[in-house]
């Protein structure tokens, strides 16, 4: 018994600091937060406007928009977990090139937006910007969701809850607790996660037309993920895969064009409007 109690208080206070510090490591290894404020003028950009939305708790969205050029949709674009706005410059301004419209939400502490992000509050604020651009003009039937890396979980989401002309995905998980589970696989992720981004689970909700695009090098979000993602899909589904790319440079490999033959697609006669459930 000598031994035994230390080796209880031990093994209480570690599952005190796991089970209380976890919420706090989770989110810091999540979210890598770049609060960096800067105007789409900052950042190059011509045609863009910068938007703030306020919501109903008080936090102020950091938005930029470009109104989409007669006849052409507008992307709703969730970023990844890193970086800010203008990391996205170059990828924006080539779809705003087309004549795309394009409105790229900020996460609460990215790039100026206030508050602290959290996947219950990312979905309120990813549907309230779906709910400002119907708002502004734009129909569902104008209005495709893209997602880039943890940002596919938002994407999902929306399109389940949301009306929606299509869905991209841009090197998607089937859940961040999988992810995490294989990258800290001495982590108790699966038990502890409080955000979760259950893909597979959402994604059961969403009929619109949907594509994948993933690097075959992708050392962050395998591509399998991607797969099944594409392969679960309820409504049609398509997958690109570039063989040399990894989690962020497959523009270098063509993904720019897939993705806007694909949407190019959609448009075409006879492509309806899939309702979210």
């Amino acid at each position: 018994m000598g031994y035994l109690l230390p080796i209880l208080i031990i093994a209480g206070f570690g599952f005190l600091l796991v089970t209380y510090g976890a919420p706090k490591l989770e989110r810091a290894l999540l979210y890598a937060a770049d609060p960096t404020y800067g105007t789409p003028a900052d950042a190059g950009l011509s045609g863009f406007s910068e938007r703030i939305i306020e919501t109903p708790d008080g936090a102020r969205l950091v938005t930029w928009y470009s109104p989409a050029s007669e006849g052409q949709p507008t992307l709703l674009y969730f970023h990844g977990n890193a970086g800010t706005l203008a990391d996205r410059a170059e990828r924006i301004s080539n779809y705003r090139a087309l004549g795309r419209g394009v409105l790229i939400m900020s996460y609460r502490g990215y790039s100026g937006s206030t508050g602290r992000p959290t996947e219950a509050d990312n979905i309120k604020d990813a549907l309230l910007c779906y709910d400002t651009l119907r708002d502004w003009g734009v129909s569902p039937n104008d209005l495709f969701v893209y997602g880039e890396s943890i940002g596919t979980g938002i994407a999902v989401q929306v399109a389940g809850l949301r009306p929606v002309a299509g869905v991209i995905l841009d090197a998607p998980y089937t859940s961040i607790v999988d992810v995490a589970a294989m990258h800290y696989p001495y982590l108790p992720a699966r038990l502890l996660m409080q955000d979760r981004y259950e893909t597979m689970r959402h994604l059961d909700k969403v009929e619109a037309p949907l594509i994948v695009i993933h690097g075959e090098q992708d050392q962050i979000v395998p591509v399998e993920m991607g797969r099944k993602v594409a392969a679960g899909a309820r409504g049609p589904s398509e997958i690109e895969t570039f063989a040399e790319a990894g989690h962020t440079d497959h523009g270098n490999y063509g993904s720019f064009e897939a993705i806007n033959q694909w949407i190019e697609r959609q448009r075409s006669p006879g492509a309806g409007l899939a309702e979210a459930g």
